[in-house]
């Protein structure tokens, strides 16, 4: 744990970066409800937010290793940065929710660029290894989803424009951390096609842990994007809910799900708290009418959702036979682009079928990621080719 602590000064400025570029899973979740009010907006449509982001990234993701392999990891990682940036303060000059929405595309899209580009930079220059640098990885994302609620219900709670010019600013502060921290970071020793994660998908292995990931995505977007509408809170109420949701996230990965998986094996850690997330969702179609019922359903999940995240990546690599750049752009692009349809879909069964029914419908599929596990599960004997030239 103490090599976590010292880091050179180019890893943590990248780390800062992948917080505020995680910030804008979460963002707008305490807002969600005040968007809808104020835009005239129905679920589906608020939805959109998250469908259009997540669909971007994923299909960014086809793109990322070509970009870095031609202009360099740290021109990729700026590039990215940038059109965040703008595109988050164009959401907050925004006045319906479409062009939101539309902005929230290109967003995606420099959020695909960095965060991408930005594992594979901290593996290179992080110290103790590969492992430290999948849990520094990690902890970014959990504080990163922590901290977005947060600062998404304390400027929301001013106005919902508050939390996209926020992002933008913080967001040029990674910019300026990363030009003047980062130096050279050699470029990769070939280039990458952007056919190249497509093909690594033709192997067995990292076609299973992805579609294990596109199941469980589907039940972790149903409880970002949807809860925060069947709460109906204000902002700021919101944001501590999901803040301590987002704090459990980043605890579980750091310190809980590698201690698990030394113990009891990598598929019974990930079988286990895949089942117990599927439950968690299940309790969430039951206590749904239930402020308080649910706020523990949410809170809890975030426990869980920290374990398997991390669980999850370490599968990927294990199971990889390709380059672990382009396994995890080929994972990314699954997980994403497939899981980018809950978000829409859980807004329109709530306006056609009940309340209740995108949390039963999430927690059947992330029982689906269980029985995907367990059918791939002679896959995660093969342990992955070591880390290549950052891309």
């Amino acid at each position: 744990m103490s090599s976590l602590l010292h880091q050179p000064r180019s890893v943590y400025a990248v780390a800062f970066a992948c917080v505020v570029a995680f910030m804008g899973i979460g963002l707008v979740d305490p807002i969600l409800p005040v968007l809808a009010e104020d835009l005239n907006a129905s679920p589906s449509q608020v939805s959109l937010l998250f469908t259009s982001y997540f669909a971007m990234t994923g299909l960014s993701m086809l793109v990322t290793g070509f970009f870095a392999s031609r202009i360099g990891p740290r021109k990729t990682l700026l590039v990215g940065l940038f059109l965040v940036v703008v595109f988050s303060a164009l959401a907050g000059l925004s006045d319906t929710i479409g062009q939101i929405a539309g902005f929230r595309i290109g967003w995606g899209l420099g959020n695909a660029l960095f965060i991408a580009t930005a594992l594979s930079v901290i593996v290179g220059a992080a110290t103790g290894g590969l492992a430290s640098a999948i849990i520094l990885y990690e902890a970014a994302l959990g504080l990163g989803i922590a901290s977005g609620p947060l600062l998404g219900g304390l400027l929301g709670n001013v106005s919902w424009r508050g939390p996209f010019f926020g992002t933008a600013v913080l967001m040029a502060i990674g910019f300026l951390l990363i030009a003047v921290w980062l130096g050279p970071v050699a470029n990769p020793t070939r280039r990458v096609s952007i056919l190249d994660p497509l093909r690594a998908l033709g192997h067995g292995g990292l076609r299973s842990m992805a579609i294990v990931a596109v199941f469980y995505n589907f039940g972790f977007f149903t409880i970002l994007a949807y809860t925060p509408l069947l709460l109906g809170m204000s902002a700021i109420q919101l944001g501590l809910i999901y803040f301590g949701w987002g704090v459990l996230v980043a605890l579980t990965s750091v310190f809980g799900a590698q201690r698990l998986e030394r113990r009891y094996g990598l598929v019974s850690v990930l079988g286990v708290t895949l089942g117990l997330v599927a439950v968690d969702l299940f309790f969430g179609g039951i206590f749904h009418a239930s402020r308080a019922g649910l706020i523990v359903v949410i809170v809890l999940s975030g426990a869980l959702l920290g374990i398997v995240n991390t669980v999850l990546t370490e599968a990927v690599m294990a199971a990889a036979v390709v380059e672990r750049p382009i396994a995890s752009a080929a994972y990314s692009f699954v997980r994403f682009t497939g899981g980018a349809v809950a978000p829409y879909l859980a807004g329109k069964l709530a306006e056609h079928v009940s309340a209740a029914s995108p949390m039963y419908v999430g927690a059947g599929m992330v029982a689906l990621s269980v029985a995907a596990l367990a059918l791939s599960r002679r896959h995660l004997h093969h342990r992955g080719p070591v880390v290549v030239s950052p891309a």
